[in-house]
């Protein structure tokens, strides 16, 4: 990360400069985290400066962090948001620590906020079934791309930022698999279903023919003009899409990803088999979905048993 804003310490050397430096290159965190990181430590070295009169974060104790995140909560930040920027923090402040610039972890005292957990919203699966069978995409690149996006998204749970890092070579012609590349430099093999798989060599026919060969081919998914679909573009595809079949107030990528979780535990799949699919480092990630499972259980019995209503 260039110039974030930061201040110097007296080495003259950025810290969080170095901090973000140090997550990038040794913690090979994804760029999106990254990014995350950096508006955190961006946002708390301002209000020290313009708050707490403190013009270097390594400067400032426990009460300064408490009233950063008191004013977050003042400001109904969401809950989560506030806890991710104290998860940056402690990082932030372990890796001063470690590196002899602080002494002390002004983050021993701060706890995270409690905060209410959220059930993963999904699409239920007859509204998928009429999206990705009844309904008619156009005959055109465009039609076939969009219904690529959406049949890779549900049929195999990958990530945005996994769906536009995939390679056409990462496309096994063998086994019908695919080679993805996850969170902190990780690959994971998923299998492909039959019609996902021709679909794939059906779109890679049109890329070839709609551009005549000056359309990126390193990179699976592109856009109209054939440079690498952008995330913006992804989101564009999938929220159109969705609108047709749910009333979801949420028509996202990662709906589909939890889409794709819910229908296969929901369907009897192992949840270690599940986890693996996700690219979770834990299975407590996973288990989220045994929640949400409880709950289409719930509202199964709730209209189906003669006595579940008095």
């Amino acid at each position: 990360m260039e110039n974030q804003g930061n201040p110097t310490n007296s080495a003259g050397q950025t810290v969080c400069s170095d901090f973000l430096q140090h997550i990038r290159y040794e913690k090979r965190l994804s760029h999106h985290t990254l990014t995350a990181y950096a508006n955190d430590l961006e946002q708390f070295t301002l209000f020290l400066a313009t708050e707490c009169n403190v013009d270097q974060p390594e400067r400032a104790d426990f009460r300064h962090i408490r009233s950063w995140i008191v004013s977050l909560v003042e400001a109904d930040i969401d809950k989560s948001s506030v806890n991710r920027k104290i998860a940056t923090l402690r990082s932030f402040y372990n890796f001063l620590v470690r590196r002899k610039v602080i002494e002390l972890d002004p983050m021993t005292k701060i706890q995270a906020l409690k905060a209410s957990k959220r059930l993963p919203q999904y699409v239920e699966e007859k509204p998928m079934e009429m999206l990705l069978n009844d309904i008619e995409f156009p005959d055109t690149f465009e039609g076939i791309r969009d219904k690529l996006v959406l049949e890779l998204l549900y049929g195999t749970g990958i990530r945005l930022s996994e769906l536009t890092g995939l390679k056409t070579a990462d496309v096994n012609l063998y086994d019908k698999t695919i080679l993805v590349l996850g969170k902190r430099n990780k690959h994971r093999i998923i299998p492909l279903t039959q019609p996902l798989f021709e679909l794939i060599q059906q779109y890679n026919q049109l890329k070839e023919k709609e551009f005549s060969g000056q359309a990126d081919q390193t990179i699976l998914i592109v856009s109209d003009k054939g440079v690498p679909a952008y995330p913006v573009l992804i989101q564009r595809i999938v929220k159109k899409n969705l609108a047709l079949v749910t009333t979801l107030e949420k028509k996202s990528p990662h709906v589909l990803r939890h889409s794709f979780a819910t229908h296969l535990l929901n369907r009897g799949a192992d949840l270690n088999a599940i986890k693996d699919l996700l690219g979770h480092s834990s299975l407590a990630a996973t288990q989220v979905y045994t929640h949400t499972s409880l709950e289409q259980l719930k509202k199964t019995y709730d209209q189906a048993h003669p006595k579940a209503k008095k």
